[in-house]
Order: C-alpha cells, then sequence, then structure tokens
C-alpha cells in the first residue's frame, strides 16, 4: 500500500514531462509511408534517445523491411525494465504511427504543433496512440525513480505500421522475432476504450468481408424478358442472406449492444449510368461480425450454398470473393491479465469495470492467435482520426496508474 501511494504520487508529478514527450512526438508527423507519410522513423529517433536515458535493461530496435519507407525500413522499439521474475513479461504495447490530419479547415490548430489547453493536449496522434504510450513511459519511469522492481519483467513494445495492417509491426515481430516473447508474457495494449474507463477488451468478433458480382443479362428497360435484371436478382440475394442471422443466432452478453452475430449488406457499386438499361452486372459487399463461436468457414459454406440456390432461381453466375477474412481466439476471462485490469482500473477510477467484446478489428488479435493474453484498455475521450484530437492529461496520468497496479499485480 506504501508502494502504491509513493508511484501515483510520483505518476502525479510527471504532468510537464507529458507535455514535453507529447509536444515532441505530436512534432513527427508517423504517417505511413503507404499513405504518403515519411513513416516513423523521425518519432522513433527521438523515443529511443529518450529510453537510453532511462533505466531500462534492455534496448532494441527491430526493422521491417519496407520498400516504400525513405530508409528502406520500418523501425519497432523494445525497452525492458527487468522485474523479480526475468522469465515472464509484462508488456505494453502502442504505436508509433498516425493517420493523416484529414481537412486542415477542419483544424483550429496546427495538427503537428503541440497546444495545450487546460487538461488537453491538441495535436494529430496525441490520443491514438501516443497518450497509451506515455502512460506506459510514465509507469516504468515511476518504477525506476523509486527504485522499485516489479514482480515480473515491465516492458516497452512500440510499434510501426498499426494503422495500416500491422504488417510492419506485429505481424513482422511475431513472424521474424518471436523468441522476443516467451510463453507466459502478457500484453496490455492502451489503443481502445471508453471515456469512462469500463471497457476491458478481451474479445472481438471475427470478421468476414465477401464481395457478389451478379452476372445477368443486359438489355433495354422496354424489354425485360429479353435479358436478367442483375439489380433484381442482387436484392433478392441480399433478403437471402438473411437467413444467416438465423442460423448463426447464438448470442454472447460479452458483446453487448451487439451481442448477436451481424450481416450488413453495405457497399454497392454503380451498375449502369442510365435509368433506362437494365443492368447486366450487379456489385455487391456484405459485412459480417460473427461471433467466435463460429468458424467463417462455416459462413462462408452457407453463403455459398444460398448463392447456388439464386443461381438455379434466376438463371444467373454470382461471383463470390473474399475482401477480409479475420478471426481471433479471446482472451480467458479468468486470465490473471484480466482480473488484474479490471481490479486496477476500479481502485484508480472508482468504476465498475468489466469484460468486453468489440464488433471491430484490435491488433490484440494478433497477439491472441499466438496464444498470449492480451487485453485492451484505456480511458479515453474517443478522438482518435478526428480533426482538432486531444489527449487528456488527466486520462494519461489515471492509466499510467492502472498499468502500474497490474505490473505489481502479476506474478
Amino acid at each position: 500500500m506504501e508502494d502504491t501511494k509513493k508511484i501515483f504520487a510520483k505518476i502525479d508529478s510527471y504532468k510537464d514531462f507529458v507535455v514535453d514527450v507529447q509536444t515532441k512526438m505530436i512534432a513527427c508527423p508517423a504517417v505511413s509511408p503507404h499513405a504518403g507519410g515519411d513513416g516513423e522513423t523521425a518519432k522513433a529517433e527521438y523515443l529511443l534517445a529518450l529510453l537510453k536515458t532511462m533505466k531500462f535493461d534492455e534496448v532494441f530496435v527491430i526493422n521491417a523491411k519496407d520498400p516504400k519507407s525513405k530508409t528502406g525500413v520500418r523501425p519497432n522499439i523494445v525497452a525492458k525494465y527487468y522485474g523479480q521474475n526475468k522469465q515472464k513479461t509484462l508488456w505494453v504495447m502502442a504505436h508509433m504511427d498516425i493517420v493523416p490530419p484529414g481537412d486542415l479547415k477542419l483544424w483550429k490548430t496546427d495538427p503537428f504543433k503541440a497546444v495545450v489547453k487546460g487538461d488537453k493536449i491538441y495535436g494529430r496522434g496525441s490520443e491514438d496512440n501516443q497518450q497509451g504510450l506515455v502512460s506506459g513511459l510514465l509507469t516504468v519511469k515511476a518504477f525506476m525513480d523509486l527504485g522499485i522492481r516489479p514482480p515480473v519483467n515491465y516492458a516497452l513494445l512500440l510499434n510501426a505500421d498499426e494503422e495500416i495492417g500491422s504488417t510492419y509491426g506485429i505481424v513482422d515481430i511475431l513472424k521474424r522475432h518471436g523468441k522476443t516473447f516467451s510463453k507466459e508474457d502478457s500484453f496490455l495494449v492502451p489503443d481502445g476504450g471508453n471515456p469512462q474507463g469500463t471497457m476491458v477488451e478481451i474479445a472481438e468478433k471475427n470478421m468476414l468481408w465477401v464481395k457478389f458480382t451478379v452476372q445477368g443479362k443486359q438489355t433495354h428497360a422496354s424489354m425485360p424478358k429479353a435479358g436478367i435484371n442483375a439489380n433484381r436478382v442482387a436484392s433478392h440475394l441480399i433478403v437471402r442472406l438473411e437467413e444467416l442471422t438465423k442460423i448463426f443466432n447464438k448470442k454472447n452478453t460479452l458483446f453487448a449492444p451487439e451481442s448477436a452475430s451481424t450481416f450488413e449488406p453495405t457497399k454497392r457499386e454503380a451498375n449502369v449510368p442510365n435509368v433506362n438499361t437494365i443492368p447486366g452486372t450487379d456489385v455487391f459487399y456484405l459485412d459480417c461480425r460473427v461471433l467466435p463461436c463460429y468458424n467463417n468457414e462455416d459462413v462462408l459454406k452457407e453463403i455459398t450454398r444460398i448463392v447456388k440456390g439464386v443461381e438455379k432461381q434466376f438463371k444467373v453466375k454470382v461471383k463470390i470473393e473474399l475482401e477480409q477474412c479475420e478471426s481471433s481466439k479471446p482472451t480467458d476471462k479468468k486470465a490473471p491479465l484480466v482480473g488484474a485490469v479490471i481490479k486496477a482500473a476500479k481502485a484508480v477510477y472508482k468504476n465498475q469495470p468489466k469484460a468486453m467484446g468489440v464488433g471491430g478489428g484490435t491488433v490484440a488479435a494478433y497477439l491472441r492467435n499466438k496464444g498470449y493474453s492480451a487485453v485492451v484498455f484505456s480511458k479515453l475521450d474517443d478522438m482518435a482520426h478526428q480533426p482538432n484530437e486531444y489527449s487528456s492529461i488527466k486520462n494519461t496520468l489515471g492509466d499510467a496508474k492502472v498499468f502500474a497496479l497490474v505490473a505489481l499485480e502479476l506474478k
């Protein structure tokens, strides 16, 4: 208890440090080279220099080759502070890359010059994901300054490329440098949450994006019997695909309020440019968010069955293409990390946090599929990707306290 009070007081004393680190990172526009930017190099160089001034026991860089980067690589940083048990590590994983600022007319300030107004630090990347990165840094800084060695190692994993698929970030690390981690390691990912600090994300729905191309026969609208209206067939198929909700009808309260699998027709491509032509081709997409108790392969089998029935009924051909197919195993609700995060968040924020699932994909999926316990948690004001993005200093300090309690809890 005495250590906890000292740690909290020390973290609270770091407000100026928070502003300084955020200001310097915001000035390094780490937009992916695949989105027209220069990548994470400048930000990584700043962070690497900072980390080397601290009392980390290990600091090194894992470079992923990327021909689009000016340097030819995308940097990922590992900084480890040894605990009493050097065989296990709590990793705090944050990403260095950011999204472009978007329409500059919507910004009230320069997105790459930090502006501090009260509790808020404005700038692109300030919340996504620099807030989580700084929180993770504050925790270990407090341990170092107080001479505390946590029960297990505490490490920062600062990734590249999270915003555009993680190919040059955690995916590359797991593929080529998997020995960086041990089977007993846990991962805390401060890259998702809610303003209340109650969301402890441990699972996500499987994601399946399917493209359907209906091939009928184009003709003049005054002679419909001479053709096959692909628009009508596609519309009929969309209605038939509603059967999926009855077939995959289980519910899981972990994902409330969307506790069931969802199958939503979304994008539709233009078919013909004029009103008086019956289209011979129609293309639409289905967004499937499937509970992890089901396999995407089983969903695809049912989709294929439905499509074959429509093909036979209307004498058309329907091409099925996968645009995206991802799935991950949930982190066990009984995993020590889950309980530790819930307990810590409750202690710091005086709230009622609980384990939850989300419909969208997170970077934690890559870790879960490798068998690691991974929890996504942060107290956020949901400013990610928005104009006038800001980070809350209070949330940054609060999350650092949560991470400290988690680190002290794990054995």
